[in-house]
Formats: structure tokens, C-alpha cells, sequence
């Protein structure tokens, strides 16, 4: 490897110039003898960033499932540990349990005892244990139950691949694996925290892991945004926010894992002496890139205001480059006291440190005058000391050029209050609140960390540092387009729970086409009209640059035109070639070139027509819609206007106006009718003479009499309750309750008189003559031929002869009904 590829690919590319004149800070850029190796290849703790943020996404999907949110550190970490050590072939995992307490740095008493019990009860494992050499469970066979439900689902946060599986087992060997003594005398040693043991072990084991995932491979940890205890300080606001619990105990782990050497607070200084922010340091992330502590501070120092600069305020500036990579902050989640983070020892309050103090690079010539001389006279406001604490100070006065300090007055100063003070005192420095100043509207203060559902954030994570950059109205709107999208994702076949990895990685491609992050310029605008949109290459609707949003394969239809169009280019090409047989080269490609043109100038005419005869035909629909729906009002006009005029028609029985012709009870009374007439039928196709008239009148007579007799008394027992106010009130209900009555006693008695008769003509000889027939011919069939006579042949046949006389029954009374209504119709004939 050449010199000048090893600088390229250990280095950080120096930023470019913008458009429009104005310069961008260059990062400097040591100077190095001879070829340079890649540092860091292959070591567990540098990965890279698509990597680093997936391993990240599944582990907070994970710390975030609901039923762990109570659980103590010791829990959530096993958790973990169990999740790296899945095989993605079966998801069971089988260890002992004083190996899982070594891992997580506790006894295996207390890990039997509390830890897996736990681990049962919240459902999150499932845990079957085998008795050890004495009898006891030592043995673990475990299943991470939301990690094996996800697998088959596509992007979900925790659908790892084998080879993701693999890089978080090395990950977090080498953060907290035990160490081990192989029996052929190798010695594997433990990770960064694997000899911390004891109280509290689980818990810094937890933030180290954490802030390794935050790192980025310079190894500085993005703090959390807002406002913060002062006491405690950003940084163990930004570990107490990870764990969830308070800041108190946040700074406990901080100082632990600081006395360990595993994390450092730098503090960095100004050219004029004073104390500046501080940043959070995992040292180990740093040596796995191939840097340190001093090459990184040196380049956050090394964008500082040059010697040009006037003006105490630029002393006090953080000096940091606008950042080519940032990831999301941490959770914002609240902060809890959690069980297993609280230990015996008090922390004092935080002073200012200086754990690592580094020399300015450049020194700043301060002209005479206060500190806030350099706010010039154009009326800038002064902000509180937390309004840039993550943010760069590398902006520029307009028309000036000087870099201006974010923070104001230095930190130690105490100043006056003036009026314009406190008005800027007045506005919130924390991100979620509107805030209002005069007659302007309330603003949505902007969030440095995604928004909090876990879908959005997996969706935007690629695109966390021009969320930062958005502000509040911006964010709102970048997130309602991604919401917008994702249900767009969703009606167009994709899995609720896939979409948002499209989209990030929809995000992500579109990132590296336009050269990475720090390349936009306009973040907003890009999100909107470049990183969120699908852009279909083809007609169909699920095509995203060539790719099926539904499947994740290439599509189809992309592949069908480009195979189209390079067989006309190959038919165009042999058509000049049997025109132009001695072209040469440069004359042939500009023929072939020209007809192509030709050809797609055609076929755009041919779309301009087609679609014009779309419109057209649309038009034509359209029209016949309006005037179908036309038809149908009026058809329904007509149909309400005669519907009005039939309900206007009085009753043909008594008379009643607007009874539609027929009144509630006349209606009544003619079904009454029907039924008795029909009684009186059933009746008489048993025990008389069908062919005597005298005979089926009186049975007639003697049923009618008996129903009108029930009749009667069920009118009077309705009569006897029923208020006589009421009845003169509403004359016409009380009649048609009365004929409802009558309807129902005459109904009611129907299937008596039907079951009467078929009990009668069940007994007739013809059914008798087909219930023997039936059973003749039950007995002599093939599997009773050889026992006719017996207890299951006997059986059969009963059950065959009384199915044959019920439905003879059946036929007889409708073949007598029939010819009684036949008689009744032609004695009203005669009387006509």
C-alpha cells in the first residue's frame, strides 16, 4: 500500500468549499512518514457505522420491551448475554448458571437465586433448567422470546443475521467476558470489565456496553441535550439516561468506570485559559480506530478562530468542527431510580475537572475591552449557558467573518442583568416547549434526539444528523412525511413491521449517492424531496430505483424495459449497419444516436395521444356516471312520489285514511282469516269422508268454533289488563293489537291440528303397506342377508319402516290439503 492510500484511508477527508464563496474549515492533517497500516481491522470494538447502528437499534429494542423496564440491571444484562449467545439456527441457548454470573460479574448463588427466577417471571425467557452433578438446576436452556418471534419478520430491529449474531458475541466478549483457562494451557483474557465483580458489576458492565454503542470511532459519546443537573453534569445526565435511572446514580457509574480507565471526562481549554465543555471519551473505541485522546482534541482545537479573530468571545468557543457523522442521542427516556444501580458511597456534587488538559494549537491575540464585546451592534440576543451545549459554535457573523462564541459571557463570569438579558433569560433553553417573544407566534423548540416512536426512529436513524439540524417546525414536518410513507409502504404490500428498515435504508442509499451527510447542504429540503420519496424506475407502483418495496428483489418490470430497450438499441444498430456498410465507428454510433432519438420522439407522441384518449375517455365515463346518477334521482323521485300516493289510499275494509289501502289491523284480521280457513283444512283430511260436503262443513264448523272460542278469551284477557283511558286514546292500536292477538292464538294452534293429522294418517293403510315394504327390503339387504331376524337387522329395519311411514303421512295430508282447496275453490266459483 502506497503512502498516499494509506493517508486516504486512515485520515478523515478534508472538507471541501461551498458554494458561493464562502470556505469550509479544513480539518489539519498530520504529517505522516512512510505507509500507514489500517488500524483497528477486525477488532471486535471498531465497527463500523451501518454495523454499530444496527447492533444498537436491537439492543435498545431489547432494554425497551415493557416487561423489563422494572427489572434491575443485573436482568436487562443477562438478557443481553443470552440474546449474543443465540445460535440462529435453534435460538436456544444452553449454559450453566455460575457461567452466566461470571458474564455478568455476580455469584452464582445470587444469579440462581434472583437473576433467573426473574428472567422466568418476565416472559421475556423462557428458561428449562437440568439438575447439575448434586441434584441442584444448574443447568439453563434458554430462548430470548422476542428475538426468535422477529426473525422471520423483515426489518425488524431484532431479525439479526448469523453474522450479526457473531459480531455482538464478539462485542461483548470483549467488553465483559469472564476470561477463561484452556486445558491445553491458552489463557483467553477477559474483556475491558470482566475482572469488575460485585455490587454494581451488572450495572457498569450495562453503561460500558452502552457507551460503546453511542462511540463513535473517534470514541467520543454524544452527550444528552436539555437541560441537565448541574451538580451532576452532562455526561452523568447522558449515563443516567441510558440506564434509566437518576442522575445520581448515573454519576456513581461514571466515576466508577472512570476509576477503571474505561471512560474519560476531557476538558477541554481555551486560548484564553478558561475551562470549556467536556467531552466523553471510551478510550478503547479510540485505540481500536488506530487513534487517541490527544489526535482527537487536537482536531476538535484544530477548527478554532484563527489569529485574524478580535474579540474576547471567541475565546470562548468550543472550537469544534461541524461533525461529518453523527449519530442519535440517547434515549430520552425518564429517569428512574433503578434497584441496581444505588450504592453505599455518597457522591460529592461535580466541580470543574480537568482530567486531561490539552494546550491550545492556536493561540487567539484578545483585544481590550468585556467579555461581550464581540456581540457587535446588531442586536444579537444572549443565550443561557445550556443553549449550545451540543451544538457546534462554528458560525459566522454576517458580514463580519468573526466565529462567535454560542454560549455568551464566559461561564464564570457574573454579570448584570440588562433588559435584553432578560428577555433572552426568559426563553426556554430546553427542546418541546413553544416559546413566544412579542407578537411572534410560539415556536416548537427543536429536539436534538429522534422522536421517540421506535418505528420513526429506526426509519430516520441514518439520517440523525440533519435531524439535528432541522429545526422545530422542519422536524415536525419531516416526521408526519415519514409516518406518510410508512403507511404508504404499507398499502403498497410491505410488512407493517419491515417498513421502516426500507425506509432507512432508502435513506441510507440515497446518503451515499449524494456522497454522505455532511454533502447537504439543505437538510430539510432533502429529506423531503430526496431522502423520503419513493422513486419509482419503472411503471409499477412498488418499484423504488429498480427494487420491489413488497419482496426486497429486483423488479421485474424494470428488468422487462431495460431488456426492451437494448434490443431495439441492437435491432437500430444492425439496421445502420445494413445501411452503412463501411461507416465507421464514430458515424455509426452518431446514426444509431440519431434514430434513437427519432424513436423516442415517436413514442412520446404516441403517450401524448394515448393519454390524451385516456382523458377523453375518462371524460365519456365520467359523463354517463353523471347522467346515470341522474336517472337514478329521478328514478327515486318517482318511486317517493308513489310510495306518497299508495299511502294516501284509505283501507278497503274499514275505511281508515292514508292506510296505504290496507290498515294495520285489517291486515290482521284477512291473515286471521287465512289461518283459520287453513285449520279448518288440516282438520278435515282425517276422520271424515273428503267426497261428502256435509261431513268436511261441520268439522269446519266445530274447529272454527273452538278457535274463535280462544280467540274470544285471549281478546278478553287483553281487555281485562289494559287501561280503558288507553284504549279510548289510541282506538285504531288497541284494534290492531287485538286482530295481532287473534293471529297468533290461530297459529299457535296449527301445528296441533298439523301433528294431529299426521299422527292420524300415520296409521292409514298406506303407510302401512310402506312401512312393511320398507322393512322387506332393510332386511334383505347384503350384510343382513345371513341374519335377517337379528338384533341389528330388526333395528334397521323399524328405523326404515317408521321414516317410510312418516313421510307416507306426510305425502297423504298434502295431497288432501290439495284436494280440499280444490273443492272449496270450485264450491266459490258456483256461488259466484
Amino acid at each position: 500500500m502506497s503512502t498516499a492510500v494509506a493517508r486516504e484511508a486512515v485520515l478523515p477527508r478534508a472538507r471541501t468549499t461551498l458554494a458561493a464563496g464562502r470556505p469550509r474549515r479544513q480539518r489539519a492533517m498530520p504529517e505522516q512518514a512512510g505507509p500507514v497500516e489500517r488500524p483497528g481491522q477486525g477488532h471486535p470494538l471498531a465497527l463500523g457505522r451501518r454495523t454499530r447502528v444496527r447492533l444498537r437499534a436491537a439492543v435498545h429494542a431489547l432494554l425497551d420491551l415493557e416487561d423489563l423496564r422494572d427489572k434491575t440491571s443485573a436482568v436487562r444484562l443477562a438478557v443481553l448475554v443470552l440474546a449474543s449467545r443465540t445460535p440462529s439456527e435453534t435460538g436456544v441457548v444452553e449454559i450453566r448458571t455460575p457461567e452466566l454470573g461470571r458474564w455478568l460479574g455476580l455469584s452464582a448463588s445470587y444469579t440462581a437465586s434472583v437473576v433467573v427466577p426473574a428472567l422466568r417471571r418476565s416472559g421475556v425467557v423462557s428458561v428449562e433448567t437440568a439438575p447439575g452433578d448434586f441434584g441442584q438446576d444448574v443447568g439453563l436452556k434458554c430462548r430470548v422470546l422476542p428475538l426468535w418471534a422477529a426473525q422471520d419478520v423483515v426489518g425488524h430491529p431484532l431479525a439479526l443475521a448469523k453474522k450479526e449474531y457473531a459480531t455482538l458475541l464478539r462485542l461483548l466478549e470483549a467488553v465483559m467476558a469472564p476470561g477463561w483457562t484452556h486445558r491445553d494451557g491458552r489463557v483467553t483474557p477477559a474483556g475491558l470489565i470482566g475482572r469488575r465483580t460485585g455490587r454494581g458489576a451488572a450495572t457498569d458492565r450495562l453503561a460500558l456496553l452502552l457507551l460503546l454503542l453511542e462511540a463513535r470511532e473517534t470514541g467520543r459519546v454524544r452527550q444528552c441535550g436539555g437541560a441537565v443537573d448541574t451538580k451532576r453534569g452532562r455526561a452523568a445526565a447522558t449515563v443516567a439516561r441510558m440506564l434509566g435511572c437518576t442522575a445520581a446514580a448515573g454519576e456513581r457509574v461514571l466515576e466508577r468506570l472512570e476509576d477503571l480507565g474505561l471512560v474519560l471526562r476531557v476538558r477541554l481549554k481555551t486560548g484564553s485559559g478558561m475551562p470549556n465543555r467536556s467531552r466523553l471519551m471510551v478510550p478503547a473505541v479510540t485505540a481500536a480506530h488506530g487513534r487517541t485522546i490527544t489526535d482527537v482534541v487536537q482536531e476538535d482545537r484544530a477548527g478554532g478562530p484563527g489569529p485574524e479573530s478580535s474579540g474576547p468571545d471567541a475565546a470562548a468557543g468550543p472550537g469544534e468542527l461541524p461533525k461529518e457523522e453523527t449519530d442519535p442521542q440517547v434515549s430520552d427516556a425518564r429517569m428512574s431510580v433503578e434497584g441496581g444501580v444505588a450504592e453505599p458511597d455518597v457522591a460529592a456534587a461535580l466541580h470543574t475537572d480537568h482530567p486531561h488538559r490539552v494546550a491550545s494549537l492556536v493561540d487567539l491575540p484578545l483585544c481590550g475591552g468585556f467579555s461581550g464585546a464581540a456581540r457587535g451592534g446588531e442586536g444579537r440576543q444572549p443565550e443561557r449557558a445550556c443553549a449550545g451545549e451540543d451544538q457546534a459554535a462554528d458560525r459566522i457573523l454576517a458580514g463580519h467573518g468573526w466565529p462567535v462564541a454560542e454560549g455568551g459571557p464566559l461561564r464564570g463570569e457574573q454579570r448584570k442583568e440588562s433588559p435584553v438579558d432578560e428577555q433572552a433569560a426568559a426563553e426556554p433553553c430546553t427542546g418541546g416547549r413553544p416559546k413566544a417573544a412579542g407578537w411572534e407566534k410560539p415556536q416548537q423548540q427543536r429536539r436534538m434526539a429522534l422522536p421517540g416512536d421506535l418505528r420513526l426512529r429506526a426509519a430516520l436513524g441514518p439520517a440523525s444528523w440533519l435531524w439535528e439540524r432541522l429545526s422545530g417546525w422542519q422536524q415536525e414536518q419531516v416526521e408526519a412525511a415519514a409516518k406518510a410513507e410508512l403507511v404508504r409502504m404499507a398499502g403498497l404490500g410491505v410488512a407493517p413491521e419491515g417498513a421502516p428498515r426500507l425506509l432507512a435504508d432508502r435513506i441510507t442509499c440515497r446518503l451515499e449517492e449524494t456522497g454522505g451527510e455532511a454533502m447537504v447542504t439543505g437538510p430539510y429540503g432533502w429529506l423531503i424531496r430526496r431522502g423520503l420519496p419513493q422513486r419509482p424506475a419503472c411503471s409499477d407502483r412498488r418499484c423504488d430505483d429498480g427494487t420491489r418495496l413488497d419482496n426486497g428483489a429486483g423488479c421485474e418490470n424494470c428488468a422487462s424495459v431495460l431488456h426492451l430497450r437494448r434490443a431495439r438499441r441492437a435491432r437500430i444498430a444492425s439496421q445502420i449497419d445494413r445501411e452503412l456498410p463501411g461507416a465507421d465507428a464514430c458515424e455509426r454510433r452518431r446514426r444509431v444516436e440519431e434514430r434513437l432519438r427519432e424513436v423516442a420522439a415517436a413514442e412520446a407522441q404516441d403517450l401524448a395521444r394515448r393519454q390524451e384518449q385516456a382523458r377523453e375517455q375518462e371524460a365519456r365515463r365520467t359523463a354517463v356516471r353523471a347522467a346515470a346518477q341522474q336517472r337514478a334521482e329521478i328514478d327515486r323521485g318517482a318511486a317517493a312520489a308513489a310510495d306518497a300516493e299508495r299511502q294516501a289510499v284509505v283501507c278497503e275494509d274499514c275505511g281508515q285514511p292514508r292506510s296505504a289501502g290496507l290498515c294495520e289491523a285489517c291486515g290482521y284480521r284477512r291473515r286471521t282469516e287465512e289461518a283459520l280457513a287453513e285449520a279448518c283444512l288440516i282438520a278435515a283430511t282425517w276422520g271424515v269422508d273428503l267426497r261428502d260436503p256435509g261431513d268436511v262443513a261441520a268439522v269446519a264448523r266445530r274447529v272454527r268454533a273452538s278457535l274463535e272460542q280462544k280467540i274470544a278469551d285471549a281478546r278478553t284477557q287483553y281487555l281485562s289488563a289494559l287501561d280503558p283511558s288507553e284504549a279510548e286514546l289510541d282506538p285504531a292500536g288497541t284494534d290492531a293489537v287485538l286482530a295481532y292477538s287473534a293471529l297468533r292464538t290461530v297459529e299457535e294452534s296449527l301445528p296441533e291440528f298439523r301433528n294431529s293429522a299426521v299422527g292420524w294418517l300415520r296409521r292409514t293403510e298406506e303407510a302401512d303397506e310402506e312401512a312393511r315394504r320398507a322393512s322387506r327390503i332393510e332386511k334383505g339387504r347384503r350384510w343382513f342377508r345371513h341374519n335377517p331376524h337379528g338384533a341389528d337387522a330388526v333395528t334397521a329395519a323399524a328405523k326404515a319402516a317408521d321414516t317410510a311411514r312418516e313421510r307416507t303421512a306426510q305425502h297423504l295430508l298434502a295431497v288432501r290439503l290439495e284436494q280440499l282447496r280444490e273443492q272449496s275453490a270450485a264450491r266459490t266459483e258456483r256461488a259466484r
